[in-house]
């Protein structure tokens, strides 16, 4: 017996293999691999069952469990869910699709804008006084905002260093920076649970990667015990840059 397969089948199929690539991928970054095979062991077997052998019986007790499960299966892995949906969001062709639609602006940094928080990097990383500046993109961070203290003032190098002085009372927490100005301190942000981080980035550097996974925002850390200056973006750190290093970053037109 020979099977008519049509394009339509053969595009259905690789539909099928990209989104379980793509789920297996985020499974394996948030150390839910095992619940994931598990998941896809029983879906398989249920398939099965139920469209294959045709057991009425056993086919109709697993579509019950599956129809249940889904609702399951939504809370178990929500912020798994929630970061899928987030990396298609802010996937860089359709973040231009929707700035287009909404008539949104992407934000743009001048030299004079970078080079004070250049400048401040570098001096704290001198003093060995340690930093976290979260740069603002495309997405809001209000959220983050509110959970420190606002400032809103001009960027300037003085300032930023006053702020994470070692005796400062917002020296805690990240700054973050928007629409060209210093709109609050000592905030909290996400930490970043990633095991395969190495051991000696301290907590700074945990929420640096943390909101760096969760928005599109850029973390600059400034390490309190090396002097070393790092960068989160989009989940990945590139560590103990120079200050030349950091200015390209921050003007590159990438970001």
């Amino acid at each position: 017996m020979f099977f008519s397969i049509s394009i339509k089948d053969i595009i259905d199929i690789l539909l099928v293999a990209i989104l379980l690539f793509y789920a297996y991928r985020l499974m394996k970054e948030s150390r839910s691999l095992n619940i994931f095979f598990g998941v896809l062991v029983f879906v398989v077997f249920w398939l099965f069952v139920s469209q294959i052998l045709e057991m009425r019986l056993l086919g109709t007790i697993l579509d019950r469990i599956v129809s249940v499960g889904a609702i399951a299966l939504l809370i178990l892995f929500q912020e798994e869910i929630r970061k899928f949906f987030y990396s298609i969001g802010t996937h860089q062709r359709i973040r231009s699709i929707t700035r287009f639609f909404t008539g949104e602006k992407k934000q743009t940094h001048t030299r004079e804008d970078i080079m004070p928080i250049v400048m401040a990097c570098l001096s704290m990383s001198k003093q060995r006084v340690g930093a976290l500046i979260v740069m603002q993109r495309s997405l809001p961070l209000n959220d983050f905002v509110r959970s420190g203290e606002l400032i809103d003032a001009k960027i300037s190098q003085r300032l930023i260093e006053n702020i994470f002085f070692k005796n400062s009372p917002l020296h805690d927490g990240g700054m973050i920076i928007s629409h060209k100005r210093i709109t609050a301190a000592s905030c909290i942000l996400p930490v970043a649970h990633d095991l395969n981080m190495p051991k000696e980035l301290g907590l700074r550097h945990r929420a640096a990667m943390g909101i760096s996974q969760e928005t599109d925002a850029l973390a600059i850390v400034v390490s309190e015990e090396t002097g070393n200056i790092s960068v989160a973006f989009r989940g990945n750190f590139q560590l103990h840059i120079t200050a030349e290093d950091l200015e390209r970053i921050l003007t590159d037109d990438s970001f």
